[in-house]
């Protein structure tokens, strides 16, 4: 295709934007304003976690169902997101990232203006349309702004956004709700997502599509034992991670008993360790990439499930809601590693995939955990979340002794 040149291993098709001096830094500078546009979309995905009571109160709903909140979105994206690579495959990858962000901020405001819960979720519809679109393409766009050998540490600064988002993002989110109300929170959220739309215009390179989106692409990656394995793993560890997180609100006002300042604090706390988590966890998954999955996995759950049966003074849940949110900050660069190795030929499809999964395994936790705290209290959702955890580190142990040299092998004759 012209004005593109494949990379190495196969890998998704890079821009050809030169990578000295100037252009260097404008390549890299891209790569922090994707980084930004997943702090704005995980914030807004997961902004109603801070918010829960306030929600519930305003619209007439129990806990339970202002989870739905959180759940949406996840249902949305599980399609969108494979929609996404057949849609778009022949969509310059700048324009479309853009677009994504714009919604984000689209949603937003139909949810700050709502006047009632079905208003509030078909804007986060719009969202679910939103983080579908974005993660299929967000990791694989990072990785064609720089050299091969920094795509590890463009996935990995593209997923600090999200333990950004949680430590700056929900917690003051959380704050602004209390101090201003919870609409005030989605309305700056929309204003912000307009912010870095019009920035990453101004700054992203052209970056042409590849064309090799499609049905048959989703397909290929569903062949290959490494990559189901990984899919596998990462459905356990969202649907764990959803059980509980949605109801931290709740949990941390309920057991451990901290205020609203508390509460504030201890978010914060908690993406503060997401992002500790996410940076070394770049060293850590390339050096021995099953062990350290397995490693957090197990570090999670152990965490979650402690908090529910330890974590009854506030500075025992603190803690141990702190040491579960370094863990998790590995999670996402760990499963985005995962699916680059198992499949480099078919990165955006696989990317795909794992967001479906992601998404409705996040659904399902969020549901699960709905329905678990309704009837038999928060701490017992954690459990559960802490014992899928505990399964998704199993299934590595035992399934995920895969040489992904070999099926590269396999695969280089099977790809469109």
């Amino acid at each position: 295709m012209s004005g593109t040149q494949p990379v190495e291993s196969g890998a998704s098709t890079r821009s050809t934007y030169d990578v000295s001096g100037l252009a260097s830094f404008r390549n890299w500078l891209g790569v922090v304003l994707v980084a930004f546009g997943s702090f704005v979309l995980v914030t807004a995905e997961f902004l109603p976690v801070g918010l829960l009571s306030e929600i519930a109160v305003d619209l007439g709903i129990t806990k339970g169902q202002a989870g739905g909140l959180v759940a949406v979105p996840g249902l949305v994206a599980a399609i969108s997101a494979p929609l996404a690579t057949v849609v778009a495959r022949n969509v310059d990858r700048r324009r479309l990232l853009v677009g994504l962000v714009l919604l984000i901020g689209i949603s937003n405001v139909a949810v700050a203006a709502a006047p009632s819960l079905s208003i509030v979720l078909a804007g986060r519809v719009l969202l679910g349309v939103a983080v579908g679109g974005f993660w299929t393409f967000a990791a694989p766009l990072g990785r064609r702004l720089v050299p091969e050998q920094s795509g590890g540490r463009a996935t990995t600064l593209i997923m600090t956004g999200i333990s950004i988002g949680t430590v700056a993002g929900v917690p003051l989110g959380a704050l602004l709700g209390h101090l201003a109300g919870w609409r005030a929170a989605f309305e700056i959220m929309a204003g912000l997502s307009l912010a870095v739309a019009i920035t990453q215009a101004i700054v992203l390179p052209p970056l042409p599509a590849d064309g090799r989106g499609g049905v048959r692409q989703l397909i290929g990656v569903l062949r290959i034992r490494m990559a189901i394995v990984g899919f596998a793993a990462a459905a356990l560890v969202a649907c764990g991670h959803f059980t509980a997180y949605t109801y931290l609100e709740p949990y941390l006002v309920t057991i451990p008993k901290v205020g609203v300042a508390g509460l504030s604090a201890t978010l914060a706390a908690y993406g503060a360790a997401g992002i500790l988590g996410t940076i070394v966890a770049e060293r850590a998954l390339a050096a021995d990439l099953r062990l350290a999955f397995m490693g957090v996995a197990g570090l999670a759950g152990s965490a979650i499930a402690a908090a529910a049966l330890l974590g009854h003074s506030p500075v025992a849940g603190i803690g141990l809601v702190v040491v579960w949110g370094a863990a998790f900050g590995a999670i996402p660069p760990a499963v985005q590693t995962w699916a680059y190795r198992a499949a480099p030929e078919r990165y955006e499809a696989g990317s795909a995939v794992l967001v479906t999964v992601f998404q409705i395994s996040l659904a399902a936790g969020s549901a699960l955990g709905g329905a678990v705290v309704d009837n038999a209290g928060v701490a017992t959702s954690f459990l559960v979340g802490g014992a899928l955890f505990y399964a998704a580190a199993l299934v590595l142990w035992t399934l995920g002794r895969v040489d992904p040299a070999a099926e590269s092998i396999r695969e280089a004759g099977r790809v469109d």
